[in-house]
């Protein structure tokens, strides 16, 4: 028995969102009493035995380079093949995009009962239970999980990263690769940019900035925070920014610790995609801009002044 964790990397390197999930399924471990073991697949130039420091016992490797491609189908035939393995009792992923692809098809290969979005570690005294976000961020719910296989992923930003010294173990795992069914084309990147999926801070804009010209606003204090820039809908289908930037229900769900709305009135489809933010600042002219009622900090004023100021005070705090 042991508790498996996925480790998702790009470009040859681990995710920030699985380390999060290595220590969540490692201090899972832990309270079970059971072994924490993680899958890399593809080629990765990280010290994979440096794993060890959250906590992981074992790191199970996959190099093939056809590998590196992420392919949904293709890797959960390949980690159900090492769960049965190792009679894993408990596989965790992150809720990401290749995390939301791969649970679901493991779910039903395995016949395990899955709960998505967990925000905290199960409770284990009265059977087996995955508090998660609902309804939008909300409420929460509490979700028993009873088979014997269960399957968990984690919402990126919703547990801390906790290092102790320590080396894991790297062992090559030869499993049956299937072929792939997807055929990748072209690939494009945006470089340059902090990953707006697991950004801690996220700098967010909206009409009320009046034009593409004036997001400097944006990203002048993003550039000093070390931020992930983003935009309401309207701002992305009226081409002001790329739609990659777009948050809220239609497009991209974040969760980061700081998130700054400037010029953005909070409709009900823009909150679903941010509202589990750990603290959220508005900044709007419109004291009646429905933002401000889910926000921890808000600001009634105009952007244009305001945010020259609060970047240039910001330049003066990082300077000391």
């Amino acid at each position: 028995m042991s508790v498996l964790i996925f480790l998702d990397q790009a470009d040859g390197h681990i995710r920030k969102s699985s380390f999060e999930a290595a220590c969540y399924g490692s201090q899972l471990a832990a309270q079970l009493g059971v072994p924490a073991e993680t899958l890399v697949i593809g080629t990765v130039s990280d010290d994979l035995a440096s794993l060890g420091q959250y906590g992981i016992n074992t790191v199970h490797t996959i190099t093939e380079n056809s590998l590196n491609q992420a392919d949904g189908q293709v890797f959960t035939q390949v980690i159900a093949e090492l769960v049965r393995t190792i009679n894993a009792s408990v596989v965790v992923l992150s809720n990401n995009m290749l995390g939301k692809a791969i649970a679901p098809g493991l779910s039903v290969l395995l016949k395990a009962g899955l709960v998505s979005g967990a925000i905290d570690l199960p409770t284990t005294s009265n059977g087996f239970v995955v508090k998660k976000n609902v309804f939008g961020g909300k409420a929460f719910a509490h979700v028993g999980i009873t088979t014997p296989l269960k399957i968990i992923t984690l919402n990126p930003n919703s547990f801390p990263i906790t290092k102790l010294e320590a080396k894991a173990t790297v062992k090559p795992f030869v499993a049956i690769i299937p072929p792939s069914k997807v055929k990748v084309v072209s690939t494009k990147k945006v470089e340059g940019e902090v990953s707006l999926s697991e950004a801690e801070i996220v700098i967010s804009g909206g009409r009320g900035l009046k034009g593409p010209e004036n997001w400097g606003l944006v990203t002048d204090l993003a550039k000093v925070l070390g931020a992930a820039t983003a935009c309401s809908r309207p701002v992305a289908d009226i081409n002001w920014r790329p739609h990659h930037e777009h948050v809220g229900q239609t497009g991209l769900a974040i969760a980061p610790n700081l998130y700054v709305a400037i010029g953005i009135s909070g409709a009900i489809q823009h909150l679903a995609g941010v509202n589990r933010s750990k603290t959220i600042v508005v900044i709007n002219k419109d004291p009646e801009a429905p933002f401000f009622k889910s926000a921890d900090y808000g600001i009634v004023g105009d952007a244009f002044e305001i945010m020259p100021k609060i970047t240039e005070a910001v330049k003066k705090l990082k300077n000391k």
